[in-house]
């Protein structure tokens, strides 16, 4: 019997070595609603998109421009 996308993702995410059941854990919720598409980050999600915290980019901080965002 084939194995489904969930089966797929999870298969893939944890076949690392070091790898665990939260690294197989959902990141993000996707909703539909009349025809629109949602996705946001799951609260539980232990790694998030973006900058972490401390780095130039999460302060507000414009690389491109130098604009510390003040």
């Amino acid at each position: 019997m084939p194995m489904t996308p969930e089966e797929k993702r999870h298969d893939q995410l944890t076949a690392a070595p070091d790898a665990t059941e939260q690294d197989a854990a959902p990141r993000v919720r996707v909703t539909k609603v009349d025809g629109n598409t949602r996705v946001d980050i799951a609260e539980e999600a232990e790694v998030r998109p973006g900058p972490g915290p401390g780095m130039p980019d999460a302060e507000g901080h414009d690389e491109a421009t130098g604009d510390g965002g003040q």
